[in-house]
């Protein structure tokens, strides 16, 4: 993907990976596949659409399995904050 974004994590992500290693691997592991279009453990339309989103602007979302469940990426419309965050927290 080619757009400036800042990146963030939710507080309970964050904590998490501050408290495990290997969860804070498996989160950069995520967005290191987020960034090369690997939309993760999502439906075929589901990742489709971010395809589509990437050509008309829509929003981007992915969902990663990890250690503590699952992980969401959030890229919003304008570009400007992808998000981090346990599928809890959505």
């Amino acid at each position: 993907m080619k757009f400036e974004t800042k990146l963030y994590q939710t507080s309970g992500v964050n904590a998490a990976s501050e408290a495990d290693s290997v969860f804070a691997g498996e989160v950069q592991t995520a967005i290191g596949k987020y960034l090369k279009g690997d939309w993760g453990d999502l439906e075929e339309c589901d990742k489709q659409s971010n395809e589509e989103a990437l050509q008309d602007g829509s929003r981007i979302f992915a969902m990663y399995k990890t250690s503590k469940g699952k992980v969401y990426i959030i890229t919003e419309e304008d570009r400007s904050i992808t998000t981090v965050l346990f599928a809890s927290e959505y």
